[in-house]
Order: structure tokens, then C-alpha cells, then sequence
């Protein structure tokens, strides 16, 4: 595939999604989607995902659906203190952060555009999503079982450019995609995990946005460097 729309929250993973089918798969035409669902973190990962579109020259389009944000049960949209996010449980750690059926919904969205871009134009992307495997504790909606099922979704509710999502990155861990992205020479200050959104802080005169460090979010993002034996360039708060 020539052309390719990348769904892009910010984070680790996607920003070396873009990266990788530039630089790796040498696509030339990307547009990246971005989702505004009312996430606390949206101005830092907004922050990252300029610089990602800047850096690659690609097209950028932000979609409104903060719809989800009020509906959603999940912690990434709700206030919440030092020690509640403490005091989760492992038991209930997935279910904190879950944004119901978030994953189907971006990527339906983004089927939605591949297949206007394709009865319009003519043109044939391929949707890309940075899902990867989590380890023991794992939403459903990031298993090889959930896409599979999406691309024959994608089958039965598109009528034109036999269209389908594609995820590279699906049986990668998380410290793999930080060796990569050592290897695509990404500045991984300007990738965002966190779930709370801390501001930006000034670092010898740049600016990177600031990691809580203590949501699950921040969490991966920790163990992941751990294992990796890359040194962590992010900052912080805990």
C-alpha cells in the first residue's frame, strides 16, 4: 500500500508507527488521524502529535468525538487525586483506563475516510493502528482476536476498495518499540503516555510535556524503558 491513515494519540507506539511505514515502508502519502474524546492529557498529546506531523510532513486531521468523553466510564476522562490513582488494584486496573469500545470506534472512523477517500478519488489507503501485545493484563480491543474481527467488519460494512485495518506492531512489546524508535532516531521526549496530563515543563530550552509517573499509563511506559535498557528521557512529576 502507497498510502496509509494512522490512527495517532501521541504515544510511544504510534508516533513509531508514523515513523516506521515512512522511514521502514517508505510511505510517502501518511495522514495521520487524531481523536479528541475530552482526555485530560488531549494538549500534550496534541503537543506530540504536531511535532510527529511537522517532523514526517504529513497530514494531520483532528476529529471531534468528545461525545465518548462524556459517556466513558474510564479515568482518562474524569477527575481524579494522588491516591485514588494509589489505591487501584491490579483487578482493577484495565478496568480504570478503559474507555468503552474506544479502538472500534476510532477505526471505524478512520475506515470511514479510507473508503470516502476511495469513492471520491480513487485513492486506496490501509488503516494502521500501534496496537501491541500488553502482557498479561491486556484489553480485549489490542488482541490479534479484535482485529481480526474488525477486518471482517471492515469487509461487510464498506462497499467499495476492499479496505482493511493493518497493525504492525500487534505481537511487539513495548521495549521493542523503544528500540526501534532508538533505531528511527525519534526524540522520545515528544511522546506522550500519560493518562492525567501534567502541563509542560521548560528543559534547557525546550519544552516536553510532563508524565504524572504514577497512572497506568506512565506505569508501562516505566517498565518498558526498564527492560529496554534505554535511558528514559521523559519527565516525570512522581
Amino acid at each position: 500500500m502507497s498510502k496509509a491513515i494512522v490512527l495517532i494519540s501521541g504515544g510511544l507506539d504510534s508516533v513509531t508507527l508514523s515513523y516506521y511505514l515512512r522511514k521502514v515502508k517508505k510511505i510517502k502519502d501518511i495522514k495521520l488521524v487524531f481523536l479528541d474524546y475530552g482526555q485530560k492529557s488531549l494538549k500534550e498529546e496534541l503537543f506530540c502529535v504536531e511535532k510527529t506531523a511537522k517532523k514526517l510532513n504529513a497530514k494531520l486531521e483532528i476529529i471531534d468525538v468528545r461525545w465518548l468523553g462524556k459517556i466513558s466510564t474510564s479515568l482518562i476522562n474524569k477527575k481524579v487525586g494522588k491516591k485514588k490513582l494509589n489505591n487501584i488494584k491490579e483487578k482493577e486496573e484495565l478496568i480504570s483506563w478503559y474507555v468503552p469500545c474506544r479502538n472500534s470506534l476510532f477505526l471505524l472512523i478512520a475506515l470511514a475516510i479510507a473508503e470516502s477517500k476511495f469513492i471520491s478519488k480513487k485513492e486506496r489507503y490501509s488503516v494502521y493502528i500501534a496496537i501491541k501485545h500488553e502482557g498479561e493484563l491486556q484489553f480485549k480491543d489490542t488482541t490479534p482476536e479484535f482485529l481480526n474481527q474488525m477486518n471482517k467488519t471492515a469487509k461487510f460494512c464498506t462497499q467499495k476498495g476492499n479496505l482493511r485495518f493493518i497493525a504492525p506492531f500487534l505481537n511487539k512489546e513495548k521495549e521493542d518499540l523503544i528500540e526501534l524508535s532508538k533505531k528511527l532516531k525519534i526524540n522520545l521526549e515528544n511522546t506522550y503516555s500519560c493518562y492525567i496530563g501534567k502541563g509542560f515543563k521548560k528543559i534547557k530550552k525546550k519544552t516536553i510535556p510532563v508524565h504524572c509517573g504514577i497512572c497506568g499509563g506512565c506505569k508501562s511506559r516505566k517498565k518498558a524503558f526498564k527492560f529496554s535498557n534505554i535511558k528514559d528521557p521523559s519527565f516525570y512529576k512522581n
